[in-house]
């Protein structure tokens, strides 16, 4: 029992010896972190807000398929249906929601201030569906006829004015109804209007019932490529034979379109670390490639009309950040925003470790030699003292200061000194009583 309480007086000793030294650094390096973190990068959202687009779309299917990835990553993310790319890039500029996918080449004709891109995601092919009673050979064609070219807010209506105005064919030469999608696939297939121009991707049901209607014809655009050079946010794709469907040959013949992109764009100020997860996203989805593009296509930096974030940028020179490549997204990103407390933390860490053990041995000889200052005043007032109620004083003060440096606590690494203190006292009192007695002395 005396062994193991020895045991623990030795560990509380050693606690305290131990706080003794380090405590005041320790207590300055936790004051240095935490005016650290009050100046450390935020932290990123735990839940944003993604504008996808009409319900049933492709824009739609893409907001749920890229919430889902980052559901993965503790990041809730709510879906918001609307009328489309216009309407979500006001949505983003007006801080309404964190993110939207908008078609490329809207950014010439609207104001894209404090929103910026992370990159293209997939093509999202332009369809000019016709009736084949219809000769439809180039856009030119379709002067005076009756076309479906989206409504207001949506970026095929901006895509199709753009295109028709460049051959020629403005707003005032045709006649123009503001349907889109399905909407606009179902009102050709029922003679409705003459032709359709239809932004959607290849999988859509409706683009395959379409391309099956032997009323319905598909125009493959020649002028593709010079449109994809006039436009660097346009591409020339190509729509195979077969491709839609292979075992009933849809579609009879290689067909070339103009595809914009439907690219990722977010507010400027959207915490970096969900831009990059964004890009993940993207990658995970569009990763195997698509009926229209080669694996590994996309994401891309490319092919976008509005500018590229920093972090985006960053993301598509180096990939993912070493700590992400290592670490789980939580503890990457923390540690991403934590190395600005290493340098302040190095900086104070290294000179307090030094400074410790000196300001240690400091304090605590202190507590020794300051007692040397009364000791030097009594030996002087002793050895001065001329009666002998003077010197009596001298001696109880003397007896008060040994029983004082009785009490005081040092390490054992110091005791050397504490007993080398109270040697001096005695000899102080034994030199005031030897004093005394030589003048006893010399009175007999």
């Amino acid at each position: 029992m005396r062994q193991i309480n020895a045991a623990d007086s030795m560990n509380t000793t050693a606690l305290k010896n131990f706080l003794r030294v380090y405590g005041a650094p320790i207590a300055i390096v936790v004051l240095g972190l935490v005016v650290a973190f009050m100046f450390m990068a935020p932290a990123p959202p735990k839940k944003i807000t993604l504008a996808g687009g009409a319900a049933g779309g492709a824009y739609a299917a893409t907001a749920q398929a890229y919430a889902e990835v980052l559901r993965g990553y503790d990041v809730e993310v709510d879906v918001v249906e609307t009328a489309g790319s216009v309407d979500n890039l006001s949505r983003i500029r007006e801080r309404k929601v964190d993110a939207g996918i908008v078609q490329t080449g809207l950014a010439a004709d609207l104001d894209v201030s404090g929103v910026a891109s992370v990159g293209a995601a997939f093509y999202e092919p332009l369809w000019v569906f016709h009736r084949r009673s219809v000769r439809i050979e180039t856009l030119h064609d379709v002067a005076g006829r009756k076309v479906a070219i989206g409504p207001d807010g949506s970026g095929v209506r901006v895509l199709s004015r753009l295109l028709l105005d460049e051959h020629g064919v403005g707003e005032g030469r045709y006649s123009a109804v503001p349907l889109a999608g399905a909407a606009a696939a179902g009102a050709l297939q029922a003679g409705e209007i003459e032709v359709a121009l239809i932004v959607s991707g290849p999988t859509a049901p409706y683009i395959a019932e379409l391309l099956r209607d032997p009323e319905v014809a598909l125009l493959s655009l020649q002028e593709a490529h010079a449109l994809s050079r006039r436009h660097p946010y346009l591409a020339e794709v190509t729509l195979y034979r077969g491709v839609i469907d292979l075992a009933a040959i849809h579609p009879r013949t290689d067909v070339t379109l103009i595809a914009p992109a439907a690219q990722i764009v977010v507010r400027d100020d959207l915490h970096p670390a969900i831009q990059s997860l964004l890009i993940e996203a993207a990658k995970t989805a569009g990763n195997g490639g698509s009926l229209l593009a080669e694996p590994g296509r996309f994401p891309t930096s490319q092919l976008t009309d509005i500018a590229i974030s920093d972090e985006a940028q960053r993301y598509y020179e180096n990939g993912p950040s070493f700590l992400r490549r290592i670490f789980p997204y939580s503890v990457a990103n923390f540690m991403e925003r934590a190395w600005v407390l290493v340098i302040p933390l190095v900086t104070l860490i290294i000179p307090l470790i030094r400074a410790a053990p000196p300001l240690y041995r400091w304090r605590i000889r202190r507590k020794i030699y300051v007692w040397y200052t009364d000791l030097r005043e009594l030996e002087a007032t002793g050895r001065t003292a001329t009666t002998v109620e003077e010197r009596m004083e001298v001696r109880a003060r003397l007896a008060d200061l040994q029983e004082e440096t009785g009490k005081v606590e040092v390490p054992v690494s110091y005791t050397d000194d504490l007993y080398r203190l109270r040697a001096h006292i005695r000899f102080v009192a034994e030199l005031v009583d030897k004093l005394a007695s030589q003048e006893r002395h010399a009175r007999i």
